[in-house]
């Protein structure tokens, strides 16, 4: 049975999450369509500026995303702490790029004296407002129907465009948060979409890949995309908020496993394997399988058995997804 969709996201057991939004109609969401020869490969564009903008008004960042022919992945990270840091005005000013708000709304953010009554409403608008802000559901609501409403006009036409709501995986550690980005930012290599990472059009990777080479002095401090949440390096207790990754060594990482995926061919990590996989203690052979499988062996929240069994006693859940696989090759 399916787990409903105010359960599948657990602020409580971890703030990263997998969403995968799959078309529903023969024609491509950004491919080019073989029966008929039209490309839709702009629309990779509106999905990539869309999601890019959604990131700077949410409270939630983006770690990692690639836009395929006829389905996307995103990772998402849920600040819900700088939600509950910013101001009332602030609040009511980022809901107001998205949408109209009330005119009580208008009236406080524009400075304009409010009464008992209206500070009530406001206060009520204001707390629903700053739910939704920290909310994957809104924010994929939001991109998802964008893209669905300009799709539609653009061919003429009305009904659904995705399938369905989308779907999210909770990525509970940083094993299962490192195999989900990787997966993603592979997904046009193995889809022989790309050759290499930075030749993969509209994901995260050559982003972060195109900021380094633009780079003229190699000796500065490597920059980040500001459109992504950074890379902040091994965990510390006072470390500034970001993914717990060397960028570098989550580059190489990337680089070295899409080397090795081969169609039709079992690839080998070089023989010194990455730093990375020895932190966090994962097999070369389970590494190659987790970053070409991990949509497919995977349902539900992925991470170490530890790590799922915490998740599933804390959401009441009676029957974990994936424990096999996860035993296998996260353990």
């Amino acid at each position: 049975m399916a787990i409903a969709r105010k359960r599948q996201i657990s602020l409580a057991d971890t703030k990263y999450y997998h969403c995968i939004s799959r078309c529903v109609r023969r024609a491509y969401l950004c491919g080019e369509d073989p029966f008929t020869g039209q490309s839709y490969a702009h629309r990779r564009e509106w999905v990539e500026e869309k999601l890019i903008t959604l990131a700077k008004v949410f409270c939630i960042d983006v770690c990692a995303y690639a836009v395929m022919s006829n389905h996307t992945h995103i990772v998402l990270h849920v600040d819900d702490n700088k939600a509950n840091r910013l101001n009332d005005r602030a609040i009511a000013i980022r809901w107001h790029k998205l949408f109209k708000g009330t005119a009580i709304t208008h009236k406080f953010t524009s400075g304009e004296k409010l009464s008992a009554t209206e500070r009530w409403f406001l206060n009520e608008s204001i707390k629903q407002y700053r739910e939704r802000l920290s909310s994957i559901s809104w924010f994929m609501r939001v991109l998802n129907e964008n893209i669905a409403r300009r799709a539609n006009k653009e061919d003429g036409c009305t009904g659904r465009f995705w399938e369905g709501r989308f779907k999210s995986q909770a990525l509970l550690d940083e094993a299962a948060l490192l195999a989900c980005m990787a997966y993603v930012d592979l997904n046009p290599i193995r889809a022989k979409a790309a050759v290499t990472p930075e030749g993969s059009h509209f994901t995260s990777v050559k982003q972060r890949i195109q900021l380094i080479a633009s780079k003229s002095d190699q000796s500065l401090k490597v920059k980040q995309p500001k459109q992504l949440l950074r890379f902040a390096g091994k965990p510390k207790k006072y470390m500034p908020k970001g993914l717990p990754f060397e960028l570098k060594t989550y580059l190489e990482l990337v680089e070295l496993t899409g080397r090795c995926v081969r169609a039709n061919k079992i690839g080998f990590i070089a023989h010194s394997t990455p730093e990375l996989l020895i932190r966090l203690n994962i097999a070369p052979e389970n590494w190659l399988k987790l970053t070409t499988k991990f949509g497919n062996i995977f349902y539900g929240a992925v991470g170490r058995v530890s790590s799922l069994d915490s998740y599933c006693k804390h959401q009441a859940i009676k029957r974990r997804p994936s424990y096999s696989n996860s035993k296998k090759l996260l353990a």
